[in-house]
């Protein structure tokens, strides 16, 4: 078993499924010393005055990145022609972009903020998912078609915080 805590407060006990509630709650208890002493070094107030604001950051982004990734999936769709059923702008706190099985484009509002070529590269690399739904050779060559320097691209985004951005 694992217990994780994570800056905001949360902590996640990981165990297998077959694992009984009792002992996973007795490993809980067994750590609660350890998970108190790193819970009193949590400044809540300051958390929740973040959380305020990145939920301000992203109701004020949300509309004009909606315009601006639709825009870039309109412009690289008549390219790749594939069928989608909608696309959705959240506030993502791990991930740039997802696309379903159900062929929904996912993004996070802060890919607006990114740098033209990375938005792009984010945008293609979600519309490829609805043809491949891995990261096979063959959605790399889909990815590949429209944007041919997408492994320096690639590595340039993962130097861009979701964290930093607008």
């Amino acid at each position: 078993m694992r217990l994780s805590i994570y800056p905001d407060g949360a902590f996640i006990v990981t165990a297998p499924k077959w694992y009984p509630v009792y002992v996973i709650n007795k490993f809980i208890q067994e750590k609660s010393d350890w998970l108190f002493e790193k819970l009193k070094n949590i400044d809540f107030a300051e958390l929740a005055e973040k959380k305020q604001a990145d939920k301000k950051s992203y109701t004020a982004g949300k509309e004009y990145a909606r315009a601006v990734i639709t825009s870039r999936v309109e412009f690289f769709n008549r390219y790749y022609n594939f069928s989608y059923k909608r696309i959705a702008i959240k506030n993502q706190k791990s991930c740039w972009g997802s696309c379903s099985a159900r062929n929904n484009l996912n993004f996070s509002y802060k890919v607006a903020g990114l740098p033209e070529e990375l938005r792009d590269y984010v945008v293609v690399h979600e519309l490829c998912h609805l043809q491949e739904l891995n990261h096979g050779q063959k959605f790399w060559a889909l990815v590949k078609m429209a944007v041919p320097n997408y492994n320096v691209l690639r590595n340039k985004l993962r130097n861009h915080s979701l964290k930093a951005l607008l």
